[in-house]
């Protein structure tokens, strides 16, 4: 029985038998529900929702860049004080990531997602409330543990709900949020810096807050965890959401097929041939996040040293975060097409490229254009690789995968900002700051290609063992 004829007859079970008017199928593949439905309403909502988290995310990622030039004033801090005062937020996203991503495939995706978002959206709000460097850095850390968690649960539970051959797509359109965020972070910068100061910047955090509900009432938690805890009757509910109209969600056993079983640890990255693939998504992880946060946190700043006015450095950002989303939501599309692997290569070189062009004299357009490749080539290149886990790893250690890839990416966030400072504080000529910030993207294009080789190589021994 082909694909193609079980999609015109829903009667007929993957195992290719014919129901009829009365009887049942004994058991129901979720994975098949899922890769052939429709994009419908219930799709909408999961990006919605989890596009709401990663806005979240994505104004802290950007909110100490807003607020650098004037905090750095206010506190009289030094380049390098800057630098090391950014780092432990991320210091509680990587801790956040490692600790938040396993525990989602324990407990689930929403339980965790619940718990991260109220945590960050708290601590962020009392960050207003901050009056010396020391308060202010422990409630960054506080933030950054519910920030970090965040992110491996919401790709996560996103791709667990995304028909096949619009994953990527879907994965990436739920990650503009992230760009979004950024905008939003520079956007606000730009007209409450001026009025309200810096503090205003984290009492606006406590906005997302207030939508807490909503998330709880309609976030679906992920069906392959529904099922795993025995609760038929919830997963049965949400796919009726997917596909309405399909006679095999009126009976049987809903089942949920993993390659292979696993458990939620650390260990098990590395097992079945997944040590190569592991490392080197690692690898890009860390380069591109130190990337990310670095331009995140000093490209206002260094803007303002070249002598562009607030209003101008932050509008810089406002560009990088817009080239972000759009290229992500590009990648994604292209990625369904290509193969992630191929499109996460090409945004690698580009972004490394224009990023070494920024510093050079060029005119505001041209300036403008760098910015926002590079945009793409950074924070829309992230997004392309948390997709590139969420592809490489099975549901029992998804979140897992997800939540170690973005910890060690955390660690380069951490010497982003840190490598940011000690730049700036060398006064080197503008030119070698930028060529520092695209050497590790140069690495990770290398490290891709070695992921690319290995996960050809994983899908051929699979395809080798079902063949035998």
């Amino acid at each position: 029985m082909t694909a193609t004829e079980m999609e015109r007859n829903p009667r007929v079970t993957s195992q290719g038998v014919d129901l009829g008017d009365k009887q049942l199928a004994s058991t129901v593949s979720v994975n098949e529900i899922i890769d052939r439905a429709r994009f419908g309403r219930t799709h909408w909502l999961i990006i919605a929702l989890t596009g709401l988290l990663l806005i979240v995310d994505g104004y802290d990622v950007f909110v100490y860049g807003a607020i650098l030039p004037a905090l750095m004033e206010d506190w009289s801090l030094t380049p390098t004080q800057a630098g090391t005062l950014a780092s432990w937020a991320l210091f509680g996203m990587m801790f956040g990531a490692m600790i938040f991503g396993p525990l989602g495939d324990r407990i689930g995706r929403k339980k965790c997602i619940i718990i991260c978002f109220t945590l960050f959206s708290s601590a962020s709000f009392f960050n207003g409330f901050a009056t010396t460097p020391f308060s202010f850095g422990v409630l960054r850390f506080i933030a950054g543990l519910g920030c970090g968690g965040l992110m491996p649960n919401a790709v996560a539970l996103t791709r667990e709900y995304a028909p096949a051959r619009i994953r990527s797509t879907l994965v990436a359109l739920m990650f503009s949020g992230y760009a979004v965020g950024g905008i939003a972070a520079a956007g606000l910068g730009i007209w409450m810096l001026p009025t309200f100061g810096w503090q205003s910047m984290f009492f606006a955090a406590i906005v997302p807050l207030l939508f807490l509900p909503v998330i709880a009432w309609k976030l679906p938690e992920s069906p392959g965890i529904l099922i795993r805890n025995g609760k038929q009757s919830a997963a049965r509910r949400v796919l009726r959401g997917i596909d309405p109209d399909n006679p095999a969600l009126n009976g049987g056993t809903l089942t949920y097929e993993e390659p292979k079983a696993g458990t939620a640890s650390v260990a098990a990255l590395f097992q079945d041939h997944k040590a190569v693939g592991t490392l080197s998504l690692w690898i890009s992880f860390f380069c591109c996040l130190l990337m990310v946060y670095a331009l995140g946190s000093w490209l206002p700043q260094l803007m303002r040293t070249a002598g562009y006015s607030l209003g101008s450095s932050l509008s810089f950002l406002v560009a990088l975060n817009l080239g972000g989303m759009i290229g992500a939501i590009a990648g994604g599309s292209l990625a369904d097409r290509f193969g992630l692997p191929r499109v996460v290569i090409s945004y690698f070189l580009l972004g490394s490229i224009c990023i070494v062009l920024l510093g050079f004299n060029s005119a505001m357009s041209i300036l403008y254009a760098l910015i926002f490749v590079a945009g793409a080539g950074t924070i829309g290149t992230q997004i392309l690789l948390y997709a590139s886990v969420a592809e490489f790893y099975g549901l029992s250690v998804r979140s897992t995968g997800l939540g170690w890839a973005s910890g060690i990416g955390r660690i380069g966030a951490i010497v982003g900002p840190m490598l940011g400072g000690v730049l700036l504080a060398a006064e080197l000529p503008m030119t070698w700051n930028f060529v520092v910030f695209a050497i590790p993207g140069v690495v990770s294009v290398l490290a891709t290609a070695i992921y690319s080789l290995n996960l050809k190589q994983r899908r051929q021994d699979e395809n080798t063992l079902v063949a035998v």
